[in-house]
Formats: structure tokens, sequence, C-alpha cells
């Protein structure tokens, strides 16, 4: 077959640049990052100039092959000896992901067969006993996927060296041959077959061990074994001729040993199938292991010891054994200006003169009762829930020790937020209410100081939260709460 044929079959291989692998390079166009993305600054388009391997390499090399399935082969065939030909193959190799590519493939080559080499002369019998010597020169394209199996299953450390990878091929082409027979009369060509024909079809598949040279050139040695589907392919001449029907298969085979290089192209350091993804997280893990850098948090320290750090406290000089909030200011439940620290009544708002408590005035009776305008507040409900919170337990605990301290009776007020319907709301808040009552009766204030009344969406901390306006979360929040008044 003329050279012309792998030339223009090489010409036509060479596909657009127009792909890329996963980059994390950083874009500085204006399109990146957009409304579509995450948000993350690492996004780049998935470009050609986004690679970071190197994914097309040419590989050629030499080797010998052996008919092995036939009528006529190349080993043993009746002498007992081996018949060697010879073969070459050039490639285009396309890696599509790090255990992936496809290899557009040129071979070269001639198999030899029989019972002699026929590149000696022929016993003086050899067609009365069909002890015939052949030949066949072929010429072959094929399309491989190429599956990096090293990639695929093994599982490196970052101390491994790396440089061994076992590959496997298979794939499809047309096959080309020329095959000749040789007697005590002469050669002659039994059988010719030309390209890309439907007859021309055969199939290969095989395994190669690669070995990295250095960051541009791999050694691999590989044995293919091709399925010509054709029984003329050994040189036994034609289908129907006696020495084609000594066996019973109609496909002659033959393997195909042979020593390659492969020349990676490109600017990168590194080859996409040479690269692990977990080589290059045990990478940064190890750099991280290894990297002595201590996080210093709170830099100005923590002057009042109050737990918040003072690059965001916003006060300073809480006082020892207050309880904070996350900006580090001290708690009052009761918002009557004295922190939980010094208030002696945590739930009931009162003046500083009076340690926090309301203040209790003679009554008619001579008995002391409190101003019926005090109300206890700070018990706040989930949505859509009347169960009491673990955060409110304090906050009832304190309602009990001054209930009990006081003479007077109050009233467990329930509310809700103006979400659903009025008539829910009724029946949530008088659940609330009945809760809260249940659990002081529980914990020792007398039934007959306490009446429980729901007052649904009625009674409302931010009137300003209706059905038609839309109101912050903490506003609702504030609203869906369970309070006292002394009655």
């Amino acid at each position: 077959m003329k050279l012309s044929l792998a030339i223009v079959a090489l010409a036509l291989a060479v596909p657009a640049t127009g792909f890329a692998q996963d980059s994390t390079a950083v874009s500085s166009s204006r399109e990146y990052p957009n409304t579509f993305s995450s948000g993350s600054a690492n996004i780049s388009p998935f470009t050609n100039k986004s690679k970071r391997f190197n994914d097309w390499a040419i590989s050629f090399g030499v080797g010998v092959p052996l008919v092995q399935s036939a009528d006529l082969t190349s080993i043993k065939n009746g002498n007992g000896k081996d018949l060697f030909g010879y073969s070459a193959y050039v490639s285009i190799d396309k890696a599509i992901t790090h255990a992936f590519g496809i290899n557009l493939q040129y071979d070269r080559g001639e198999t030899r067969q029989g019972w002699f080499n026929t590149k000696k002369d022929a016993p003086s019998n050899a067609s009365t006993y069909q002890q015939v010597g052949a030949r066949t020169q072929y010429d072959a394209i094929s399309l491989l996927g190429d599956i990096n199996l090293s990639n695929l299953f093994r599982r490196v450390d970052n101390h491994s060296p790396y440089r061994w990878a076992f590959h496997g091929y298979a794939g499809l082409g047309t096959l080309a041959y020329r095959a000749y027979q040789k007697d005590e009369t002469g050669d002659r060509m039994v059988a010719e077959v030309k390209p890309f024909k439907l007859g021309s079809m055969f199939a290969q598949a095989g395994a190669g061990l690669k070995f990295k040279v250095n960051r541009r050139i791999d050694l691999e040695g590989r044995v293919m074994y091709a399925i010509t589907g054709d029984d003329e392919f050994d040189g036994g001449g034609d289908k129907y001729s006696a020495i084609n029907q000594r066996e019973e298969q109609v496909s002659d085979n033959f393997f195909n040993a042979t020593l390659g290089v492969s020349l990676k192209l490109g600017k990168h350091e590194s080859h996409l199938m040479w690269h692990d993804p977990l080589q290059e997280m045990y990478y940064k893990l190890d750099v991280l292991a290894s990297k002595n850098q201590d996080i210093e948090v709170c830099k100005k320290g923590d002057l009042d010891n109050d737990g918040v750090c003072d690059d965001w406290d916003r006060q300073l000089d809480t006082p020892a054994g207050a309880r904070v909030d996350g900006a580090g200011v001290a708690l009052d439940t009761d918002l009557d200006g004295i922190i939980d620290l010094y208030d002696k009544c945590v739930t009931v708002p009162g003046p500083v003169e009076n340690n926090g408590c309301p203040i209790a005035a003679p009554n008619s009776d001579g008995k002391t009762v409190v101003d019926s305008t005090t109300s206890l507040e700070g018990i706040e409900f989930e949505l859509n829930s009347d169960r009491i919170l673990p955060s409110n337990t304090p906050i009832l605990n304190n309602a009990v020790n001054y209930i009990n301290s006081s003479s007077g009776t109050y009233t467990v007020i329930g509310a809700t937020d103006t979400r659903a319907s009025e008539a829910y709301n009724q029946k949530l808040s008088e659940r609330r209410a009945n809760n809260v009552k249940d659990y002081l009766i529980q914990n020792g204030v007398q039934s007959d100081k306490l009446n429980a009344v729901g007052r649904g969406e009625k009674d409302l901390k931010y009137p300003e939260c209706n059905p038609a306006t839309k109101c912050p979360e903490w506003k609702n929040r504030a609203n869906r709460r369970v309070y006292f008044e002394a009655k």
C-alpha cells in the first residue's frame, strides 16, 4: 500500500483544539464571576487557554507480529520453528480525562508464516505436501480507546514516584494487505484487500506498560491482538483452497508485540494521563500538615473576661459574673435598665432604688400589692408552637419566686403574631397561656394566684405587624409571647 494513505489519514485526525480540563485559574474577565456562578472568583470560561495539563502526544514504535490463529501460522507451523515478521506504528494520542483517551494509529508491517521463511528457498516437494511458506504485507488504520488502568484502579499517596502506568487498548479500523505464497515453483501474490472496503474492517485489543522517562518522553511495551475477520490473510490462497480448508476458523488473527516512544506535546509541566487527582489532594494535605501556622484569635484579648473578644465586644467593662449576649452586652431580661446580675426581679421591671423590683404600696387592708400596670415579659415561642423552650426556664423560675413572695394574683396572658387565621391564633394563645400557668403551678405557685387568658393576635407588642405588612422575624417572635399582669 502506498504511504500516501497513512499521510491522508493522519491529516484527517488533527482536531480543533476547543476543549479544556477543569482549571483553578482565576479569570480577570468582567464576566466571571457572574450571577449564574456561586460567587467564587475561582472561575474561568471552559476554553483551551484554561488547561492545566498537556493532553496531546505523538507515539511511534517497532515490533514483531506473529500469526497465531490461521491455517498457516508463525508459531511452529509444522517445522518446529517460529517465523518472525516486522512492524511499525505511529499514532496521534488525545487524552480526554486522566483515565481515558483516544488514539488514531497507523500500522505497517509484514507477517511471515508457514513451513519456511520466504526469504529462503522452498523445499523441492513443498507443493506436494502443502508445506508452503507465506508472507503478508499489511497497512492498517484504527481508532483505539485508551484506558489508563493505573489511574482508574490504583490509589497512590504523595510519596509514590508514580512512573509506571498500565494501559488497556481496544478499537476498530480498516486493514489492507497483500498475501504472498511460496513453494518450489516460486513466490506469487494469492490475496489482496484494498483499504476502506466493507471486507477490510478489523478489530484489535491489547495492553501496554508505560514508563515515564521525563515530562516529555514515555517508553511503552505493548502487546496487541488483531482480529482480521478474513481467512485469506495468512497467504493460504482462496478461502476454498486446500490449505484454507485445514482449519475451521474463518478469521486469521495475529499478535503484535511492540516497543515504542511517546512524545508528549504542550507547554505545561504535567500530562493529563500521568495525573491522579488524589496525588494533588495528598500533596495539599501534606503542605497543610507541615505548615506551622497558628491561627491567632482575640488579638486584643478579653479584658472583662466575659467570653467575648474585645475585637467585637460592645461592652468592654462587663461586671464579673454577668451573663452577656453575643456582642458582649450584659443581659437585662425585663428591660428595666438593671442588668440581670443586680436585678432582684429579673422578669419584672422595677426602679433602681428597689433593686429592679416593682414598688408595692399598702391597700385598705394594710397588705402590699403590686401596681396593676406591672407586667412580666420575656417568654417567647416558636412559630405555630405552644411548647415552652428550655431557654425560658430561668425566666419562669424567677417568676415563681416573685409570685410566691407577692400577696397579689396574676393573669397569664398569651399572644401570637398575625400569621394564620384569627380563630387559630386565639386557640394557640390560650394553649400557650395555659402551658405557662401549668408550669408555674407544678413548680410551687398556688393555683388560686393564677388565671390564664388568650388574646390571640389582638394584643400585639408591635401593632404595625399586620397581615398586610411584612415584618422582620424578630418582631414576629416578640409578638409570640406570654406575659403576666397583676390584678
